[in-house]
C-alpha cells in the first residue's frame, strides 16, 4: 500500500513538471516565437486626389480684349486659395502665369486682357494638406480683339484716276484704323490688307465728295458686298470676312463733279 501511493504521488510530480516546461503562449507572440504563420498587412489608402478643370473660356469684352476663365475645383479648397492662369508660350516653350483668381467654393472666376491670339490655357492648384497639387486639362482658345485694319500696313494699292490711299500716320492715328481714299472723276481707288486670323469687319465711311460713290469690299478681287453712298452722308459698310487672307477695300465713282472721296475709319475682329 505504501509503495502503490508512492508512485500515484511520483506521477503527479511528473506531470506537474513537464506541464511548467512549456508554458502556452498568448497568440500574438505567435511570430515572436519563430511561428510560420504569416502576417496580415493592412490595406493600403488611396492618396486623396483633387482635380481642376477649365468649365469656361471666353472673350468677355472684344475691344479691350478681356478673356474671363470660370474654373471649377473639386473637393473645394479653402476660400481664397490663389488659383494661377497658364498660357503657354511657343516661343520660350514653357508655360507662364498671366492672370490668378481666388477660390470660392468649387468655383473660381480669372480675367485677363490680352492681345489677339490663339493660345493655350490651364489652371493650377498648389498642393494643400491632404492633397497634392493639381492642374487642368489644356484647352486651346481663339481670343479675338477688335483692332485697326491698318495694323499691320498695306500690302498693295493701286486704282485708275491718280489714285491715292493715305492711311492716317501713326502719331495722328494710333488705332491705325483712319484713311483718306480719293481719285479723279470717273476714276476708282483700292487698298489691300492681310486678313488673315480675322473674322469680321467694320467700316465707317465718310463721303466728301460732290456726288455719288460706292464703295466695296472684295475676298482678293473676287467682289463680296457694297454700298452707295450720297453726297456728304455717312454710312456703315459691315461683313463677315472668316477664311479671308487678303481683303480689298475699293472706292469707285458713280456720278460726281471732282470725283470720289471717302474718309474710313475701319476695324477688323482678328487673333493677331
Amino acid at each position: 500500500m505504501g509503495r502503490r501511493r508512492f508512485r500515484v504521488l511520483a506521477g503527479l510530480l511528473t506531470v506537474a513538471v513537464v506541464g511548467c516546461a512549456a508554458p502556452i503562449a498568448p497568440a500574438g507572440s505567435a511570430l515572436s516565437l519563430g511561428s510560420t504563420a504569416s502576417a496580415v498587412a493592412p490595406a493600403s489608402v488611396a492618396a486623396p486626389a483633387r482635380t481642376a478643370k477649365i468649365s469656361s473660356i471666353r472673350t468677355t469684352d472684344s475691344t479691350k480684349g478681356v478673356i474671363t476663365v470660370i474654373g471649377t475645383l473639386s473637393p473645394a479648397p479653402k476660400a481664397g486659395t490663389r488659383i494661377p492662369l497658364h498660357q503657354w508660350i511657343p516661343s520660350a516653350r514653357r508655360w507662364q502665369e498671366v492672370a490668378h483668381g481666388y477660390s470660392s467654393g468649387g468655383r473660381v472666376t480669372i480675367k485677363t486682357v490680352q492681345p489677339g491670339s490663339v493660345r493655350t490655357y490651364r489652371i493650377a492648384i498648389g498642393a494643400r494638406a491632404p492633397y497634392p497639387a493639381a492642374l487642368s486639362p489644356m484647352i486651346s482658345f481663339k481670343h479675338y480683339v477688335w483692332r485697326g485694319i491698318f495694323k499691320k500696313g498695306l500690302l498693295a494699292t493701286g486704282g485708275q484716276g491718280r489714285p491715292q490711299f493715305t492711311v492716317i500716320p501713326p502719331n495722328e492715328g494710333p488705332r491705325r484704323a483712319e484713311a483718306d481714299v480719293l481719285a479723279d472723276k470717273g476714276g476708282y481707288v483700292w487698298g489691300d490688307v492681310d486678313s488673315t486670323g480675322c473674322s469680321y469687319v467694320r467700316n465707317w465711311l465718310g463721303n466728301l465728295t460732290d456726288g455719288t460713290a460706292r464703295v466695296s469690299l472684295h475676298n482678293q478681287t473676287l467682289a463680296m458686298t457694297s454700298v452707295l453712298m450720297k453726297q456728304e452722308t455717312e454710312t456703315w459698310l459691315n461683313y463677315q470676312i472668316l477664311g479671308v487672307t487678303r481683303l480689298r477695300l475699293q472706292v469707285a465713282d458713280v456720278r460726281s463733279g471732282y470725283g470720289p472721296y471717302v474718309a474710313v475709319d475701319s476695324i477688323m475682329l482678328c487673333t493677331n
